[in-house]
């Protein structure tokens, strides 16, 4: 895969708009698509092209209703606004699902973004209610949320992308006035850090408790190169989740284990000079790895964010970085042709090499990332 060099040659600016003008046609082809699909959500394509659905049960079925979102709130498109509000009902009954850990993702980019862009009060029960779902999943005496349900080898298993999920609660945290949130917040923060993460601030993927002693039993990256491998995404999920926590609770700790998690992703030695992570740093095939550009796109909308916490060299260089991997997004290489891509508008996302799921195909979520790294990048130059 080749770096278009040229692209650097359009300012910013541009690039950020053309990129969210195109995401808006696009996705209003994929809303006028899944009007008629009662229930069901866009997840990616199939190996031949063809659209692949998921019920509003499915992990990922929240961030096409948050696209719309995000469109909405970038464009003021009102038919736009029509379908967002379509596609969010259509997860509501999520609210009381306590089998997942997955309701930061399903739930807060659909209503919470929808509350947040028109004050829609009659979304705040839905999302109060799935908090209180979410935190019956809260493990006191392991001090996590936990994740996937117990199976063979996982008595508990806790996963790096469960601190996505924080945001949700502690929204729940502020809008509530129940302290109980922000305790699980801070407590599955400090657990996570103190046991996913490695002496070189890389994450494991997995990480599985004893139930009865509250001890660590496993340590392990179900959907990276190995166990002792940096599945891309998953350092994503980590350094996105820290950065949050230390926006919501200000606690120094949690900035400083972003910046390492950053560090350790931007000065890797296998990152590439366009700065789409392969779908591992430790990839097999390395250079000829598959890229995963849902891994760019949470990282990229993480370090915006991160830019502005930092102390001011290191925000530039944080931004730079995030620039690159939004210009390299935004180029031939990885943005689909209009009309295309299923309607999708990010090619060469990976699932789970390992699962065999999912490869080099268009996700929702590096969609939904890419959106709100750009609506960041936006919303920077405005001030």
């Amino acid at each position: 895969m080749v770096f278009v060099s040229c692209e650097k040659q359009k300012p910013m600016d541009k690039v950020v708009n053309d990129a969210l003008s195109f995401s808006l046609k696009q996705y209003k082809h994929m809303a006028d698509v899944m009007k008629d699909k009662e229930d069901l959500l866009p997840r990616t394509l199939d190996t031949v092209g063809n659209l692949v659905t998921a019920k509003s049960s499915w992990w990922t079925s929240g961030f096409f209703p948050g696209c719309l979102w995000y469109l909405y709130e970038y464009s003021k498109d009102g038919k736009i606004k029509e379908y967002a509000e379509m596609m969010t009902a259509r997860i509501e009954k999520e609210k009381n699902n306590t089998g997942t850990h997955d309701l930061g993702f399903m739930l807060y980019c659909s209503f919470g973004n929808g509350l947040r862009v028109t004050g829609n009060k009659n979304y705040i029960e839905v999302l109060l209610t799935g908090a209180k779902s979410l935190s019956t999943r809260f493990r006191p005496k392991i001090g996590c949320i936990q994740s996937w349900n117990s199976r063979k080898g996982w008595q508990c298993p806790v996963i790096i992308d469960n601190m996505m999920n924080l945001e949700f609660l502690m929204w729940a945290f502020k809008s509530s006035g129940d302290s109980s949130y922000y305790k699980i917040c801070v407590s599955h923060s400090d657990t996570t850090m103190k046991n996913h993460f490695r002496p070189d601030y890389s994450s494991y993927h997995v990480v599985s408790y004893d139930t009865i002693t509250g001890r660590v039993e496993k340590k392990q990256t179900s959907q990276g190169a190995s166990d002792e491998s940096a599945w891309a995404r998953g350092q994503s999920w980590g350094l996105y989740g820290y950065t949050v926590m230390f926006r919501e609770t200000k606690l120094v700790k949690y900035l400083n284990q972003a910046i390492h998690i950053a560090d350790f992703m931007i000065d890797n030695p296998n990152m590439p000079q366009d700065k789409i992570p392969y779908w591992d740093f430790n990839a097999p095939g390395i250079p000829n790895a598959k890229r995963d550009v849902s891994a760019a796109a949470v990282m990229a909308s993480a370090l915006i964010e991160l830019s502005g916490y930092v102390q001011p060299e290191l925000g530039k260089k944080y931004l730079e970085i995030a620039e690159t991997q939004l210009r390299s997004l935004a180029s031939p290489v990885y943005l689909a042709k209009a009309g295309k891509n299923g309607n999708f508008i990010l090619m060469h996302s990976v699932g789970s090499i390992p699962g065999k799921s999912e490869v080099d195909v268009p996700l929702t979520y590096a969609d939904y990332y890419f959106i709100e790294a750009l609506l960041r990048y936006k919303s920077l130059s405005k001030k």
